[in-house]
């Protein structure tokens, strides 16, 4: 089959690699679309270290099932599906428990980590194990269908989240999870809903995703709004998408007493938080990892048309000319978002 293989740090292939086999309980899947996120882009150049040449990558994805491996059951040749970007083991006590997103042995389509090299969706065909597919409904074409993970993400924050119609929320940093997060929050009838970014462009979308209100984060008021906005107090919920020092405080600052910081975001492996604050306002902080089970909520939300990704998709290109469009994304081509790579 031909990939996209990440042969060596920045240095993407359009190339020929060994056919792959479903083994037992897998379907073997001939991809359609899949879109590049932003940590294979970071990815490319080692900055991870959870993408170690060769690799090829790609996790958010769709397509055809091509053939079904040995025990396979309730799936059929030609079904169109998308799948969980985590391989979980069945038999781990987190996942018994409901937290699969966080069970022991988990792998990721598209990472070499080290410890592991699960090859990903920037190829003709990928095998997936059958208990991590998901249909696609008939009104969702492939290339939105390789959109579900990014909400899926989304959904997972504010799912944990436990917010309430009514209560108010601050989205700190509207990429493409950001984004979605507005989404879901206006579903979940948030109000209002406070998107914070250094970007002017990303803001103005950011109203078409739910956000009542848009503020820059190099406001000399942006304290100051964010009160005025929420009652005086602060925001009961803060949804951090980024990752790094700066906005991780500035999620934390834009809180009420009481009120709970959803850290998504995770460029950074570590920060400093301010610690008096969060114990003398007794501050929650719950960290998001990942999916748990919210990929059919989303296909429904598509289906439904509650959820539009459209907008979000910047380009449809051929898989074969994968390695011109990381190196965009990579030098941060104004106006360039989603990137969906067809084969």
């Amino acid at each position: 089959m031909k990939a996209l293989v990440l042969d060596e740090y920045m240095q993407l292939n359009y190339r020929d690699f060994p056919d792959p086999v479903a083994g037992d309980g897998e379907v073997l899947i001939k991809v359609k679309a899949c879109g590049i996120c932003g940590s294979d882009v970071h990815g490319m150049d080692g900055s991870t270290g959870r993408r170690k040449p060769p690799i090829i990558m790609g996790h958010e994805a769709s397509g055809v099932i091509e053939a079904l491996g040995a025990g396979v059951s309730g799936w059929n040749v030609g079904d169109r599906v998308t799948f969980d970007s985590t391989i979980y083991p069945l038999d781990d006590w987190f996942t018994r428990k409901g937290h699969y997103n966080l069970s022991d042995n988990r792998k990721v389509l598209g990472v070499s980590p080290g410890e592991y090299r699960k090859h990903g969706a920037f190829a003709e065909f990928v095998p997936v194990p059958q208990h991590i597919l998901y249909k696609i409904p008939d009104s969702v074409s492939f290339e939105q269908a390789a959109m579900v993970e990014p909400v899926a993400v989304a959904a997972h924050a504010v799912n944990i989240s436990k917010i309430q119609p009514g209560q108010s929320a601050v989205v700190v940093g509207t990429g493409m999870v950001g984004m979605f997060v507005l989404n879901m929050l206006k579903i979940a009838g948030a109000n209002p809903i406070i998107a914070i970014d250094l970007d002017e462009n990303k803001l103005k979308l950011a109203a078409e995703f739910g956000a009542t209100h848009s503020l820059k984060s190099t406001d000399s008021k942006l304290s100051e709004k964010i009160r005025e906005l929420t009652k005086n107090r602060g925001a009961d919920f803060g949804f951090e998408v980024v990752g790094i020092q700066e906005t991780v405080s500035l999620c934390i600052n834009s809180l009420r007493k009481g009120g709970a910081a959803v850290l998504v975001g995770n460029l950074k492996p570590e920060v400093t938080i301010p610690l008096q604050k969060v114990v003398t306002t007794e501050l929650s902080l719950l960290g998001s990892c990942a999916i748990n089970g919210e990929y059919e909520i989303v296909l429904d939300l598509l289906a439904s048309g509650k959820i539009s990704v459209d907008k979000m998709i910047s380009a449809v290109a051929p898989l074969s000319e994968g390695a011109s469009w990381f190196n965009r994304l990579y030098n941060k081509e104004p106006g360039l978002n989603k990137v969906i790579l067809v084969s």
